[in-house]
């Protein structure tokens, strides 16, 4: 297989009930690009036929089909890791299974890539979630941008485009947990956003609870920035400054005008308020000495069980 000019990185998870509408609409939206491609599936263990219809699409368009089987669950993040791996393209667009974002909106990223940008986010037109979803999105999106300085106006969208040089330096890295468009745009040096189409979920079930959500914010803020560290040393000295100011208030007090009678349920508060804040910081830290610990174990990332594609004009 020669090297395509455009990959479409996609990862599978349980999807059997939407997978033959993506194929039905991704194949001759990539016909019409007039540019070599290729589209690598990355099962992730799914439990149901989706790996049988990913090698079924392969048969029927082996010259442009890659499958990439895990023999495991590992996570949409690997999943896409592993797409970055095997991809061969010059320009790498990731892209959902769930038709939420339409697949004929990929040229329009790569137009915006002819432009000269290296890395293309974007931005969903209409999204069609609860309103809690939109909210709590909004307040992570600003909390984000002022700890971390990477400016993403929605991260929650799959739809990307990437030069290979971004793709090269992302697969140089060996972290275990991190969060792939923040990544990219830490290396990109003309990086833009353009507005994509957003359609309802089709078929299956999202397979992100509200978990899933908090722990990709939590790998984003503690994989790119030491701010929440320094936040909770500074509110730490400012707790340890007002305690301070109570005890001499209190030691004061008891000099001038004798002890003080009740105020039981006042110490209560007090010692309940700094024993939330010592668990927080507590937490705080032991998310970043967990990073740590995965590191150091130095496991693989994934677990390949097979790939599915044509050598030699074979399938292998």
């Amino acid at each position: 297989m020669n090297t395509p000019e455009v990959s479409i990185v996609i990862p599978v998870y349980n999807e059997e009930a939407g997978l033959q509408s993506l194929f039905d609409r991704l194949y001759p939206a990539l016909d019409k690009l007039n540019r070599s491609y290729e589209v690598i599936f990355i099962n992730d263990g799914s439990k149901d036929r989706s790996p049988a219809m990913l090698r079924e699409q392969f048969q029927k368009r082996p010259e442009v089909t890659r499958v990439v089987l895990f023999n495991g669950n590992f996570g949409q993040h690997k999943a896409i890791l592993a797409g970055f791996a095997y991809s061969r393209g010059q320009r790498i667009i990731t892209l959902d299974a769930d038709l939420q974002n339409p697949p004929e909106d990929i040229a329009n990223l790569l137009a915006k890539m002819d432009e000269g940008y290296d890395y293309v986010g974007s931005i969903r037109r209409q999204r069609n979630d609860s309103a809690w979803r939109h909210l709590a999105s909004r307040a992570m999106n600003h909390l984000r941008e002022r700890i971390t300085r990477i400016k993403m106006t929605d991260q929650g969208c799959m739809m990307r485009a990437y030069d290979r040089r971004i793709i090269d330096a992302i697969n140089q890295c060996s972290e275990m947990n991190t969060f792939i468009p923040a990544l990219a745009y830490t290396f990109a040096q003309r990086p833009t956003e353009i507005i994509v189409g957003h359609e309802e979920r089709t078929a299956g079930e999202s397979k992100y609870s509200l978990y899933s959500l908090i722990r990709l914010n939590f790998d984003l803020m503690t994989g790119f920035s030491l701010v929440p560290l320094q936040m909770f040393s500074m509110l730490g000295m400012l707790v340890a400054l007002g305690s301070g100011t109570l005890v001499l208030y209190l030691a004061g007090r008891r000099i001038f005008l004798g002890p003080e009678e009740g105020g039981l349920f006042t110490l209560f508060a007090v010692a309940f308020f700094l024993i939330g804040i010592a668990l927080f910081g507590i937490g705080l830290l032991g998310e970043y000495v967990g990073r740590i610990y995965q590191e150091v174990r130095n496991r693989p990332r994934y677990l390949v069980q097979a790939v599915l594609e044509q050598q030699d004009g074979r399938h292998g």
